[in-house]
């Protein structure tokens, strides 16, 4: 047996050694990114940032100019306001609505809106709060009574530019002045509403409303942004320090991180009847039931299809990119990209309006896309 030989053999058993070290650490890494993805996601659920402070979107906005410019403009970014600075308030100064001997009114004074039920004898006055929604469906208010947090018995809503019963609420006429307030909210629901529309008014188990910053805006999604900003000032960003909706899959994107707030598959199977008709606006949920849409692949989560940084697109035609991301155009392109499933025998164009039909929900005056992908049957009901 000659040297040469045995230099390579030497050589070869070398190079596998060390390959096999490196492969190693490599799972060995990413076995550590998956768990740290994994209790990052589980500390943005919770709001369990202590001793983590936030910072601000202009302090984002230093690097992450692009983004920053374009994510206040996002149903999100407007998805909560205090009545001071509700733009729909301002412009809509009296608003009335009347059930039975009831009269409702919501009256602007100066840069307040009041409250006001009456039953022509007894009235409870009480200044609103918090507008929830940006109005584009409707707008719902919050007020304090007897130490309360309480959740207006009548939202405006655009289509009508009125007011009429806010979802949930019984359309009976009251007992009392007291019971025509509207509906008491528990703390836990109210720090449920707020960590959706507010996130940075939640810090673990304490609701912080004093500085209020309303909305959803970068540390929204990613949590408070003190440690991520001290490491790009000290230019040392091998671990960033905030958290990134990028590193999850499609699956958890949906149900577990966007479906926090826009009710996931689990959080609807504990309602009744899974929320019933309402529920075509849990666009997680719909989107699990949707038959090879519920899986890992990115390709089909929240953000393949909404850029959370801008605002929403409304036109059918914007979409069709995003579905022949999946589906095959014609049958020749099979040949070039196997991971694609069929063409639509049909149409190749304004896919949503077929597979996914905008539907109206009973009392609230707006038709929701319906996320649950399908192909609909004339006459057929919709699944809920």
């Amino acid at each position: 047996m000659s040297r040469g030989f045995i230099k390579r053999v030497l050589a070869t058993a070398l190079i596998a050694s060390c390959a096999f070290i490196y492969l190693a650490g490599e799972r060995s890494r990413k076995g550590r990114a998956l768990a740290q993805t994994g209790d990052d996601l589980s500390r943005w659920r919770a709001h369990d940032y202590a001793g983590v402070g936030y910072v601000g979107d202009a302090a984002c906005a230093k690097c992450h100019e692009g983004e920053a410019a374009k994510q206040h403009s996002t149903p999100m970014a407007r998805a909560l306001s205090t009545v001071e600075d509700c733009e729909l308030l301002s412009t809509h100064t009296r608003l009335e609505f009347r059930n039975g001997p009831f009269t409702y009114r919501i009256t602007r004074q100066g840069v307040q809106s009041l409250y006001s039920v009456t039953d022509g004898v007894n009235t409870i006055n009480e200044p609103l709060q918090f507008c929830f929604g940006q109005g584009e469906v409707g707008q719902t208010y919050v007020f304090r009574h007897g130490g309360k947090f309480y959740e207006t018995r009548v939202s405006f809503f655009r289509a009508l530019q009125k007011l009429d019963f806010t979802v949930g609420h019984a359309h009976s006429v009251p007992s009392s002045v007291e019971d025509a307030l509207g509906r008491p909210i528990g703390d836990e629901e109210t720090q449920s509403c707020f960590g959706c529309h507010a996130p940075a008014a939640v810090r673990g188990s304490r609701l912080q409303l004093d500085p209020l910053r309303a909305g959803v805006g970068c540390e929204g999604c990613h949590g408070p942004g003190e440690r991520h900003v001290a490491a790009a000032r000290a230019k040392d960003l091998r671990d960033p320090q905030i958290f990134n909706p990028a590193t999850l899959n499609g699956l958890e994107l949906s149900q577990e991180f966007c479906g926090k707030c826009h009710m996931g598959f689990e959080q609807a199977m504990l309602l009744p009847e899974q929320g019933g008709a309402n529920n075509i606006r849990f666009q997680a949920y719909r989107i699990f039931n949707s038959p090879g849409h519920n899986g890992a692949d990115t390709r089909i989560s929240c953000v393949a299809c909404h850029d959370p940084h801008d605002k929403l697109e409304r036109s059918e035609a914007f979409y069709d990119t995003k579905c022949l991301a999946c589906h095959l155009s014609d049958k020749a392109e099979a040949k070039t990209d196997a991971r694609k499933a069929p063409a639509c025998p049909v149409a190749r164009d304004r896919c949503a309006k077929c597979h996914m039909p905008k539907i109206e929900i009973p009392g609230m005056h707006y038709e929701f896309t319906d996320h649950w992908i399908r192909i609909v049957k004339p006459g057929e009901p919709v699944p809920h």
